[in-house]
C-alpha cells in the first residue's frame, strides 16, 4: 500500500475503512493492511516509551470481521517482537481502563467502527494518557507506509478485563447510592443492538437489583439484524420506547455498538438524548459545583440558558468528541473548573474518569440520578423541565461533488460569512469556533442556523432550529439564497425540506 492508501484510512483520531465486501464495496482496510499498521504502531509506541518489548492488548466489538482483523493485528506484534494479549468481546472504554488498572500494558488498540454499517471495522488506539491524536495516528500510518518495522518474536495471550471493568462501574453506583442494591424493584431495559453492549445487563444492573427482562438484542451479532446499534437511530429509539412502555419500566438504555455512546428513554418513554442528555446531567454536576459545561456546535440556545441557570457555564466548541474533550482539558488546566465534555451524539466524557468518553459510565450516572429521583416520587425527565426546546428542528446533509472537496467547502463557508454582511434579519452568532452560526430575528426565522463542513465526508451539514412553527423553512429560504452562487454543492435536500414542512 502506498502513503495515500494509509493516508485514506485516518478517520480523525480512529483508522476506519470497509473490511468486508458483504455490501458491495471494495475492501480498503484489509488483513494486511493491520498487520502493517500493528507493526507501525509498535515502533511510535516505543518511539514514544523507550521500551524494547511492549505489551499491547488487542479488543473487539461484535463486528463480523472481528476475528481476522484481531488475528491480523496479533501476528504484526508478534513479528515485532511485542507481547500481544487478546480481551475477547469488549467495550471501547474498558481498552483505555484496563491500562489504568496496574496491569502493565503499554498500550491498547480496539478494533472497532463505531456505529458504521456492518462491513467496515477499523482501529482505535490508547496508551495509560488516553486515547491518540489525530497527527498521532497520521505518523503511525507514515510508519506504516515506510515499512520500516521492529523485529522479534513476541507472544499472544488472553486475558478479560470486562469482569473488572463492570465491578468499577458497579461501585461506583452503590457508593453514590449508599445500597448494595439501590435499583431493586426497579426494570430497566437495555437495548445492545447485537453490539458489544449485552454485558451491562448481567455484569451491572442485575448486581444492582435491577430487574431486566424484556431487554433487547442483547447477543453479539455484527450483520446487525434489528436496527444500528446507534443511539441517534431513529428505528433503534423507537424499538426501545416500545419495549419500555410495554414493560412498563423505569427506563430503557441504548449503547452504540462498542459502548462508547449511550442514550436513554425515560418510564414514559420520552428520549432523555442530545440537548434533554446534556441538562440532564449538568443539572445533576452543577448541584455539586458550578462549572462549565463543554458542548459541540449544534447545541441549542435553551440548553444555553437551562446551564446558567443551574449556575454554569456552556461552552460551545467544535464537534469532534476528541475536541471536546481536548478543549474541555485546556479550560481545566487554565484553572476554569469544567466537569464535563459532551456531544449531542451522546459521547460524554467527565473530568472525574479521565476523561474517556464511556457510555457505560454515563449510564451509571444516570442509574445515580435516577435512583435519587425515585426516592423524591420525581422522574428523570423533572429534572429537567426548565429546559426550552425548540418548536422546530431539522439537520439536512448537502452533498459536495467535487474531489478537493474540503477546500471548496471552505469556500462555501467563507462565502456565507461575507454574504451575512448583507442578509436581512441574520448576524453572526459570537464564539464561533465551528463553521458560521447565524442567529435570525423573530421576523426572518427566530432561531438559528449552523453551516458547517463535515470532519470526515464531502458534505456541507445544516443544522436549523426554530423558536416558531414554520421558522425554519424560512431560514432555509434564506440558506439557499446564499448558497446558490456555489454549483458544486447540491441543494436537492434543502430545497426539499423546504417544499416539505
Amino acid at each position: 500500500m502506498t502513503v495515500l492508501d494509509f493516508k485514506k484510512l485516518k478517520s480523525g483520531t480512529d483508522v476506519r475503512g470497509v473490511a468486508s465486501p458483504c455490501l458491495g464495496r471494495a475492501v480498503t482496510l484489509t488483513e494486511k493492511a493491520v498487520e502493517t499498521i500493528a507493526r507501525a504502531f509498535c515502533v511510535w509506541l516505543a518511539q514514544k516509551t523507550g521500551k524494547e518489548r511492549l505489551k499491547i492488548a488487542v479488543g473487539n466489538d461484535s463486528r463480523i470481521t472481528a476475528k481476522q482483523l484481531v488475528e491480523a493485528f496479533e501476528k504484526g506484534e508478534v513479528l515485532s517482537g511485542c507481547d500481544v494479549t487478546a480481551t475477547g468481546l469488549s467495550s471501547t472504554p474498558s481498552m483505555f481502563m484496563l491500562l489504568r488498572a496496574g496491569k502493565g500494558f503499554d498500550g491498547s488498540v480496539m478494533v472497532t467502527a463505531s456505529h458504521l454499517p456492518a462491513d467496515r471495522n477499523g482501529l482505535k488506539f490508547f496508551t495509560p494518557e488516553g486515547g491518540l491524536e489525530g497527527e498521532d495516528v497520521e505518523e503511525i500510518l507514515g510508519i506504516a507506509a515506510k515499512g520500516e518495522f521492529m523485529h522479534g518474536e513476541g507472544t499472544v495471550s488472553t486475558y478479560s478485563f470486562m469482569d473488572e471493568y463492570c465491578a468499577l462501574l458497579v461501585g461506583r453506583v452503590r457508593k453514590a447510592c449508599g445500597s448494595e442494591r439501590p435499583l431493586e424493584g426497579k426494570k430497566i431495559i437495555v437495548d445492545a443492538g447485537n453490539g458489544a453492549g449485552g454485558f451491562f445487563t448481567e455484569k451491572v444492573l442485575k448486581p444492582l437489583g435491577a430487574d431486566t427482562s424484556g431487554s433487547l438484542y442483547l447477543d453479539p451479532d455484527g450483520t446487525f439484524p434489528h436496527h444500528a446499534p446507534n443511539p441517534e437511530d431513529r428505528a433503534a429509539i423507537a424499538a426501545l420506547k416500545a419495549a419500555v412502555l410495554e414493560n412498563h419500566a423505569d427506563l430503557g438504555i441504548i449503547f452504540d455498538t462498542d459502548v462508547d455512546r449511550a442514550g436513554a428513554v425515560d418510564r414514559k418513554g420520552e428520549e432523555i438524548n442530545r440537548n434533554r442528555l446534556i441538562a440532564l446531567i449538568s443539572a445533576s454536576l452543577l448541584a455539586k459545583r458550578p462549572g462549565t459545561i463543554v458542548t459541540d456546535s449544534v447545541t441549542s440556545d435553551g440548553l444555553t440558558e437551562f446551564i446558567e441557570a443551574h449556575g454554569g457555564r456552556h461552552h460551545r466548541y467544535m464537534r469532534g468528541y476528541k475536541n471536546v474533550i481536548d478543549e474541555c482539558k485546556r479550560l481545566n488546566d487554565a484553572g476554569e473548573y469544567s466537569p464535563l465534555a459532551v456531544e449531542t451524539s451522546g459521547h460524554c466524557a467527565f473530568k472525574d474518569n479521565y476523561f474517556l468518553d464511556d457510555g457505560a459510565y454515563l449510564i451509571t450516572e444516570i442509574l445515580i440520578i435516577l435512583s435519587d429521583q425515585l426516592k423524591k416520587g420525581q422522574r428523570l425527565a423533572d429534572l429537567i423541565s426548565g429546559l426550552k426546546e425548540p418548536a422546530e428542528a431539522t439537520e439536512i446533509r448537502l452533498p459536495i461533488e467535487c474531489e478537493d472537496f474540503r477546500e471548496y467547502g471552505k469556500g462555501v463557508l467563507d462565502g456565507v460569512k461575507a454574504a451575512l454582511a448583507n442578509t436581512e434579519g441574520a448576524t453572526p452568532a459570537p464564539n464561533n469556533y465551528e463553521g458560521i452560526r447565524i442567529n435570525f430575528d423573530k421576523d426572518h426565522g427566530d432561531g438559528w442556523a449552523l453551516v458547517r463542513l463535515s470532519l470526515h465526508e464531502a458534505i456541507i451539514p445544516i443544522n436549523i432550529e426554530s423558536n416558531s412553527k414554520g421558522g425554519c423553512k424560512l431560514m432555509a429560504s434564506t440558506l439557499v439564497s446564499m448558497l446558490k452562487p456555489y454549483d458544486k454543492v447540491d441543494l436537492t435536500l434543502l430545497r426539499n425540506y423546504m417544499d416539505k414542512v
